[in-house]
């Protein structure tokens, strides 16, 4: 037990380690160059301790909230003594503790009067990272050489000095400038963190700071402990399936989970799940527990601070060999887009326990990256497309999901683009963004609608990578308690001379000509309750806007709606119920 605390020092410590972490943030948004980073906002910031162990953080996106941790452990042991003030370390490696090759991690040791303190860090989505295919995916790979450039622990900066060789090497194999520019900004960022502990350290001293940090984990900790204790003891079950593997048609990969709740303990097993596969759709370990914990935050107090006490009573077992938790040296690119499903099955195993917490499905990922050449400038361009993918979330108890708020693994976190910069960033003129009707799931609480996405393509020597899921039958947003799925997704490319390209979930579509229009449906969310049961004028507000229609209206929930008044017909609905419900 730590002694002479004061709750007070340790309530302001926990605040600051938040806010430095939230300047590292506004760094990066203000100096990055990629839209990834300063519009779609796909990084992490963070203070870990001496040893490692996660200080605070600030997840812009919620998929990397296990992201860093795992790596600044391994950078420690790997260097081991050999860490000195003016030190900056780069690292992507999926095998020794990164997430996804493409999410680049800066790391900076902070050190006050000669003595290793904290480490700050930075990790963010890089438009490339080197490997056969152009800005980051690669359907196609086998091989984790055949999709970026890996990065294990290498110092970029020694003792403040810049090692330009090494630099040099790593920046020779990626194929944009703005990469380096980025990275760049992301040791700024670092710089931000470590200036901040600097001046606590300074303030406070350093045997005061590291008592009110061992406190501020262990409050963490029994706060996570009293919430898993109201969780009801047992054993629950949840299962899902990613759909097609990239190379063999029709395949499926199932995510089997148990979990166990014992006391003030919880743990995630995914034992069962299916082997890993011969292409990219694997995950490393961080990308299966980032997914677990992201899950779990949402279904418990969201005022808990994000420190290494969180991950104490957590157990989470990924048996390796597992594509959630794939051997050297498999492809793993798809890691991260594996979340909406993992999610999908502890949401389906907690609702037993946790009916009021649990949300109905979320709209699985489907992602498609655009590298060509900007006529404009003669550059070359990249984009995710975040623009387009953002579909519903899933209703839940007292709420309708949200409308256009993305994939789970970014939560809200990944805005969309500024249309205006959409088409300055590329050689793209924009013709439709907006709600997609119908494409919520029914419930008593619906699901959150998806979006339809239109643009004319203008660049050259065009390419496409879609890598995602939730367009064959199944990967449907499920609904809970009588609630209804959501649509699909799609991706529809229309070429000038009228030929129609439909889009596999994991595809290189290459030569696309100028003039190509690009259409993307992002379906929603699933819903929640009976349909039935959802007030008619709630169903009617829905028609009016132009979110849900007249027929659907009638069909799913049984609210018959005037289309030429847009009003109820009461007896009409009255009938259609009643008829239902058998009263």
């Amino acid at each position: 037990m730590v002694h002479n605390i004061d709750p007070i020092l340790a309530s302001v410590l926990q605040r600051r380690f938040k806010s430095i972490t939230e300047e590292m943030g506004l760094t990066l948004l203000r100096t990055t160059r990629s839209p990834i980073l300063n519009e779609a906002r796909d990084f992490v910031t963070g203070l870990y301790g001496r040893d490692g162990k996660m200080l605070e953080q600030t997840e812009y996106i919620p998929i990397l909230a296990f992201a860093l941790q795992p790596a600044c452990e391994y950078v420690i042991k790997y260097f081991g003594d050999d860490v000195h003030p003016g030190d900056v370390i780069l690292h992507n490696d999926v095998f020794t503790g990164g997430n996804q090759n493409a999410d680049v991690a800066v790391f900076k040791p902070i050190f006050h009067e000669g003595e290793l303190v904290a480490w700050a860090a930075c990790k963010g989505h890089q438009a490339d990272i080197g490997g056969a295919v152009a800005g980051g995916y690669n359907p196609e790979a086998r091989e984790v050489w055949q999709e970026a450039l890996r990065i294990t622990p290498v110092k970029i900066y020694e003792s403040g000095r810049l090692r330009k060789d090494v630099w040099d090497l790593i920046f020779a194999n990626i194929r944009y400038k703005i990469v380096e520019e980025d990275i760049k900004a992301q040791i700024g960022g670092c710089v931000v963190g470590e200036r901040g502990v600097k001046a606590l350290a300074e303030k406070y001293g350093l045997e005061r700071l590291y008592t009110h940090m061992d406190y501020l984990f262990e409050s963490t900790e029994k706060m996570v402990r009293r919430e898993i204790r109201s969780i009801p003891d047992g054993t629950y079950h949840g299962e899902s399936y990613v759909y097609y593997d990239g190379i063999n048609e029709g395949s499926k990969m199932k995510i089997n989970l148990e979990v166990r709740v014992e006391g003030d303990e919880i743990t995630f097993d995914f034992t069962g799940s299916s082997p890993q596969t011969e292409g990219f759709v694997n995950a490393p370990y961080a990308a299966t527990a980032s997914a677990v914990l992201l899950t779990f935050l949402m279904l418990i107090n969201p005022d808990i601070p994000h420190n290494d006490g969180i991950l104490r009573p957590i157990n989470i077992l990924a048996p390796e060999g597992s594509f959630l938790n794939a051997r050297f040296p498999a492809a793993t690119t798809f890691g991260n887009s594996i979340t909406g499903p993992i999610s999908d099955a502890i949401f389906k195993a907690m609702a037993e326990p946790l009916p009021k917490k649990v949300t109905a499905g979320w709209n699985r990922f489907l992602g498609f990256t655009i590298t060509g050449k900007d006529p404009r400038s003669g550059r070359p361009y990249v984009d995710i497309l975040f623009l387009a993918l953002k579909g519903g979330s899933g209703g839940t108890w007292m709420a309708d999901g949200y409308d256009h708020i993305g994939l789970i693994n970014c939560a809200g976190g990944i805005l969309a683009q500024d249309y205006e910069m959409f088409e300055t960033h590329d050689p793209h003129l924009l013709l439709k963004h907006e709600y997609l009707p119908d494409s919520a799931g029914a419930g008593k609480w619906r699901g959150g609608l998806g979006v339809e996405t239109e643009f004319e393509i203008y660049g050259e020597d065009v390419t496409g990578i879609a890598f995602g899921d939730g367009i064959e039958p199944g990967a449907e947003a499920f609904g809970l308690f009588g609630g209804k799925p959501g649509v699909l997704n799609s991706i529809e490319l229309r070429y000038p001379d009228g030929t129609r390209k439909v889009a596999k979930s994991k595809e290189i579509i290459r030569n696309i000509p100028t003039g190509t229009v690009f259409n993307e449906r992002a379906g929603g969310g699933g819903g929640y309750g009976d349909p039935f049961e959802r007030p008619a004028a709630k169903v009617l507000e829905d028609v009016r806007n132009e979110l849900v229609s007249v027929e659907k209206a009638r069909e799913d929930y049984g609210v018959v709606i005037d289309a030429e008044t847009l009003t109820i017909d009461e007896q009409g609905t009255e009938a259609l119920r009643s008829k239902r419900t058998g009263s």
